[in-house]
């Protein structure tokens, strides 16, 4: 199969070697029985590395999010959550659809969740004419590639706890923002009673996440999963490989940062690019241009032309990640200057 260079997003990963030989070696059950001893060791070790008591292997981040809004909530209830949060922009609006949450939104400049927020937009008990706020959705790290002061983090949690509320954690590049903050990720999901990671994005393993909380929770997302259908029979193939994005993995993503921070230096040093360096916290960058005659969709054809894809804009998103070496940058780069060359002959 002919290779591009992929920088849509982290999800594209491809499994490695040793995990597609975990898969056809992995000992299997019927999960649904609880029968799949590699699905039990993933989600221990999941667990634990979350500082919790008991985990959950799904299909998808937005379905282990999804469950832990419906396992905290009850129909009516309202959610605290930011605008730009993958929850809120992400996720089809899937809460009001199967939890019947409505949402509460934050709207900061810097898309963070602070205290005086939550604070502000919990409804006051003992009137019928408003709703229970029930849950503080808060992320780490942010969809735009930010991360969370933990001292802003653990404020808006404590305070929503203060209050009565739960707190769940979208947590599906923890192990990033753990990095960026140099801290481990259990220390990140401390604050919540629920946290959910990936393991399909910058990890490798080609399906799944993880929910984590206390052992009564678990139980109750488990029966939740069932009823979204997230319930897998022989899933210790899938396992497998997060056991080893968990084992391995974490340990080369400060690579993907360098790379990251190499790839937005080139392509700072381009005229008419406009990087923000200072936001490049983990593997992404974000840039725009204001270059005469640069069309978002005629630029995406370019480029996959000479074999490299990437999304439109106008705000363009870079992931780096396992499959992406700095001979794949120079490439990048290259191809954007080619593209930016022909801008003169048009």
């Amino acid at each position: 199969m002919e290779r591009y260079i992929d920088l849509r997003s982290d999800t594209v990963t491809m499994p490695t070697v040793e995990m597609r030989a975990a898969m056809a070696a992995a000992e299997v059950g019927d999960d649904v029985y609880g029968d799949d001893p590699t699905v039990k060791r993933l989600e221990e070790l999941a667990a634990g590395i979350m500082g919790k008591e008991a985990a959950l292997f799904v299909p998808s981040g937005t379905m282990g999010n999804q469950l832990c809004i419906m396992t905290h909530t009850r129909p009516g209830n309202e959610i605290i959550a930011g605008t730009a949060n993958h929850i809120i922009r992400h996720e089809a609006g899937v809460a009001a659809r199967l939890s019947g949450a409505a949402y509460l939104l934050v709207d900061n400049p810097d898309h963070v969740i602070y205290d005086r927020d939550v604070r502000c937009l919990v409804r006051p008990g003992g009137n019928v004419h408003y709703p229970k706020t029930a849950l503080l959705c808060l992320e780490n790290a942010l969809c735009d590639g930010n991360v969370v002061p933990q001292a802003d983090l653990r404020a808006a949690a404590d305070t929503a706890h203060e209050l009565g509320l739960a707190v769940h954690l979208d947590g599906a590049r923890i192990f990033n923002a753990a990095l960026a903050l140099g801290i481990p990720a259990d220390g990140i999901a401390a604050c919540a009673d629920s946290v959910m990671f990936c393991v399909s994005k910058g990890l490798c393993a080609p399906v799944g996440s993880l929910v984590c909380g206390t052992a009564e929770f678990v139980e109750r997302a488990r029966y939740n999963r069932k009823i979204l259908g997230g319930g897998m029979r022989q899933a210790g193939v899938l396992a497998a490989c997060g056991i080893i994005a968990l084992e391995k993995m974490t340990g080369r993503l400060a690579t993907d940062h360098e790379n990251a921070r190499l790839l937005g230096e080139r392509l700072s040093g381009i005229p008419g690019i406009s990087v923000n360096r200072e936001m490049i916290r983990i593997n992404m960058v974000f840039w725009r241009t204001e270059i005469h005659g640069f069309d978002g969709g005629a630029f995406v054809n370019f480029m996959r032309e000479r074999r490299v894809k990437i999304s439109g804009g106008p705000q363009y998103r870079f992931v780096t990640h396992n499959d992406i070496s700095r001979q794949d940058i120079d490439t990048v780069v290259s191809a954007l200057r080619d593209y930016i060359a022909s801008l003169g002959s048009v």
